[in-house]
């Protein structure tokens, strides 16, 4: 049989030109102004006006990701870090009030009636609410947010420890937590713990910032406080902070006693008085770690036969990203920490980061961000640029379902005995994930609801939702570092209340996958159809398209829970 390749089709420029640099505001401004000034007729003009409004903001684009992938990719490069900086104080400042004109033109064009309202009714809601968002006075303030923002990044990666005699990066020692010497996995976990705590007050310093500017930039815009604004620029116009509410209530419910009985389950196995931080990764009977891979290019082309095995064209697909170098696996010294999908706008083309190091979570990262990319290659003909792009919330069913579809093809990378595991700690992962979500989310709507906290009032906020959240574990001798643990949850400073979307997507994964276990070809078919509207319906649709309801209620938690009960059960004691 042979093997299917993929050669993705080409979107030449329809206005721009073939070839264009776009280094410089002089080099961008031109093309904007023309769009603002070119005449507009009639809806068929209004359309066409649209499409390149979209190629040229692809342009744009695609010249910032790809300075923001340079500069993740090594971030103690100082030439990287300031091509990226020059984006973010020289370009996005002048491009914002360019972007505002032209949405104006379109919302205010006699012209928009004339367009099919179903096609555009997802678009024009969202136009008019950035609409509703913008300010001038607070662009400068946007500016200096990316600044701190980039200084996270440089600050989390630049962190190392010396073991053994050698330098690694706090990610380099996460291994060291799955070995089977307790004593070991205390030092390293010590270690790292530790090394994160001697930054405790200039992550404090930037964080206070942060919130200061978020406020100022949500007056402005004349929201009553933060939770509101922020709620309207990630745009959830179906779902509100009430939701978001009843989803912890649900998580504490439906899901906390799971997650506390699987940890009671591991405290027992292991023969425990009690869990203690660094007891959470090893293997509860003792056995060797899960070793996968030993290097990036085995885990790509283990990756690509797994994703053969749940689809044979997401397969081709992969292998084509793997070629065509799209792809940054490995961990190394200055590289920022984490992992995402890029898109490159222009090319309609993704690219995987993440930090690879050898780990049995390494595959469920690049099996999550390979679930981007295909929706970012399933979307890419969609001529209008917006709809290129779901919702968050939709985003994160793409990549957690292809964690699930492609949780049975382990055995690309393990023997049977070892993909069970795998796979038990996969299933795990998810229930101890939620209450990790509802906290983070929690934890956001306190701080912005209680402005002029101090950081001590901020600590005790996150200790009370760590024992409303939390598992079984010790953390006796270790009450500092607990109460600054959230520093390393990049959302809660780079994306203000980006991070309940993981929970609401992970219901809809785990939609797809129950229905997977019964007829996978047509849970395939269903998600990657899903996968090819990109943006262009509203959330609830989206997730209908998938097989899936849009309700993240107990009334949809509880059952899912079951289902994860009883495939624990069928694993047995993997």
């Amino acid at each position: 049989m042979s093997i299917a390749t993929y050669t993705p089709e080409t979107f030449p420029h329809r206005w721009l030109p073939a070839e264009v640099a776009f280094k410089t505001w002089e080099q961008i401004e031109p093309y904007y102004q023309q769009l603002l000034e070119r005449p507009i007729a009639s809806p068929e003009e209004l359309e066409e006006w649209l499409k390149d409004v979209g190629e040229l903001n692809a342009a744009v684009s695609q010249e910032g990701s790809q300075r923001y992938i340079a500069m993740t990719c090594q971030t103690d490069d100082p030439q990287r870090e300031a091509a990226h900086l020059a984006f973010v104080r020289d370009i996005e400042p002048k491009l914002k009030p360019y972007l505002n004109q032209l949405r104006n033109r379109y919302l205010d064009s006699p012209h928009r009636s004339g367009l099919p309202p179903e096609r555009y009714h997802v678009f024009d809601r969202a136009q008019e609410n950035r609409r509703r968002l913008y300010r001038e006075a607070n662009i400068p303030r946007e500016t200096e947010l990316a600044e701190l923002g980039q200084t996270y990044q440089k600050t989390i990666g630049s962190m190392t420890v010396t073991f053994r005699g050698e330098e690694k990066t706090l990610a380099q020692m996460a291994p060291y937590l799955e070995e089977t010497d307790r004593a070991l996995r205390q030092e390293v976990w010590e270690m790292v713990s530790r090394r994160r705590l001697e930054d405790r007050d200039t992550l404090d310093s930037l964080f206070d910032r942060m919130i200061t500017l978020r406020e100022e930039i949500a007056r402005e815009a004349e929201f009553p406080d933060y939770v509101s604004y922020a709620y309207a620029s990630r745009e959830r116009f179906d779902y509100g902070p009430e939701q978001a509410e009843a989803f912890q209530a649900a998580i504490e419910s439906e899901v906390v006693p799971l997650a506390r009985a699987l940890q009671e389950k591991r405290r027992t196995v292991m023969g425990l008085e009690s869990l203690r931080p660094w007891d959470l990764a090893v293997d509860p009977k003792g056995r060797a770690p899960l070793r996968p891979f030993s290097d990036a290019d085995r885990l790509a082309e283990g990756a690509a036969q797994i994703f053969r095995k749940v689809d044979e064209d997401l397969g081709a697909q992969f292998s084509f990203m793997h070629k065509q170098s799209l792809l940054d696996l490995a961990n190394r010294k200055g590289k920022a920490p984490g992992g995402y999908q890029a898109n490159l706008e222009d090319d309609r083309l993704p690219f995987i980061f993440m930090n690879a190091v050898g780990v049995d979570g390494d595959l469920r990262t690049v099996l999550h961000e390979g679930g981007h990319a295909f929706h970012t290659l399933a979307a890419r003909g969609e001529p209008l640029a917006e709809y290129r792009d779901a919702p968050i919330e939709f985003c994160e069913v793409a990549s957690m379902s292809m964690e699930l579809l492609g949780a049975p093809e382990l055995t690309v990378f393990y023997s049977e005995a070892d993909a069970k595991r795998s796979v038990r700690e996969l299933l795990e992962g998810i229930v101890l994930i939620l209450p990790w979500i509802a906290t983070v989310d929690a934890f956001q709507h306190w701080i912005y609801r209680n402005p002029g906290h101090s950081r001590d009032d901020r600590r005790a906020a996150w200790n009370q939702l760590m024992d409303r959240f939390g598992g079984q574990i010790d953390w006796s001798g270790y009450e500092e570092i607990r109460s600054s643990s959230w520093h390393r949850q990049l959302h809660i400073f780079l994306y203000p209340f980006y991070y309940i979307e993981y929970g609401i997507a992970q219901l809809g994964a785990l939609q797809v996958w129950r229905r997977s276990r019964t007829d996978r070809k047509a849970a395939v078919s269903a998600y990657r159809s899903a996968l090819a509207l990109g943006g262009s319906r509203p959330l609830p649709e989206l997730f209908e398209a998938a097989g899936a309801t849009f309700d993240f209620s107990a009334a949809t938690i509880a059952p899912l829970m079951n289902d994860i009960g009883e495939e624990l059960e069928r694993l047995g004691d993997a």
